[in-house]
């Protein structure tokens, strides 16, 4: 038997590559898949792709409204709901230069969306002893010049899972983070211009490992968190980096190693 087998699972963003990676790895474990994403045509087309195990919802998760009624629709259609994972993001983020309305749209989203669908959400997760994953980043752990929305969110979000998950512990709901470094989605195949290799190339350097996540990388760590194999892991941030975050600014190398290269 496939380890979530019966269960269903919520993820947002789920249109875009690692989203769409996330639910694919839900559906070969054996779960129901509610795909839920604002892009009607790539949901659709997941949707499609993986057969009668996703169901996708358009949605717009920074409406109080469509929340309520994605949580009702879930429940109507599916009857529970048991694992749900906040993977829906924007990344634009004008750094020092952005305006009030650019903060507010971006965490709107980024991250007061995602706690939102937690609050909306947690009755019907304690019924099942459920899971949350909240997807972080390494963002949210470094200074990054010219950045500034996107890894405050990330930050946030890493903070908000340990509330989240001291306060839903007692109702038997389990909620942990994960935090990919560089991974092959949206917004870096928008920078590497669709070339997986040339983004394999530029991000060597900063993964030990040697090239840059897949989106399954990533999901089959949230699997792990939603399923009983994990059933003692709360308030935890798993890096799925590469190793990324274990470097210091030497990458890795010694003293002796940068004055010999100089």
């Amino acid at each position: 038997m496939t380890p979530l087998q019966g269960k269903v699972a919520v993820v947002t963003g789920a249109a875009a590559l690692l989203g769409s990676a996330i639910a694919r790895a839900f559906v070969q474990a054996g779960a129901r898949v509610v795909a839920v994403d604002i892009d009607a045509v790539r949901g659709e087309a997941l949707a499609a792709g993986l057969g009668e195990g996703c169901r996708f919802v358009a949605c717009d998760i920074a409406s109080d409204n469509a929340l309520d009624a994605l949580v009702a629709g879930v429940l109507r259609t599916e009857g529970r709901i048991d694992c749900l994972v906040n993977n829906a993001v924007v990344y634009g983020d004008a750094g020092l230069g952005a305006a009030r309305a650019d903060w507010l749209s971006a965490l709107n989203v980024n991250l007061v969306s995602g706690a939102m669908l937690v609050q909306k959400s947690a009755d019907a997760l304690a019924a099942q002893g459920g899971a949350i994953v909240n997807m972080g980043s390494v963002g949210g752990k470094f200074g990054a010049a010219g950045r500034a929305l996107y890894p405050a969110a990330k930050a946030a979000i890493l903070q908000l899972t340990r509330n989240q998950a001291a306060t839903l512990a007692p109702r038997g709901v389990r909620v942990n983070s994960v935090s990919p470094g560089w991974t092959w989605s949206d917004a870096l195949s928008r920078m590497a211009d669709g070339d997986r290799a040339r983004a394999d190339r530029v991000g060597a350097p900063m993964h030990p490992l040697g090239r840059v996540g897949d989106g399954d990388d990533v999901a089959q760590v949230v699997l792990f968190l939603c399923s009983d194999a994990a059933r003692f892991v709360t308030g935890a941030d798993i890096p799925v980096d590469g190793g990324f975050s274990m470097l210091g600014p030497d990458q890795g190398r010694s003293a002796r190693d940068w004055f010999g290269a100089a």
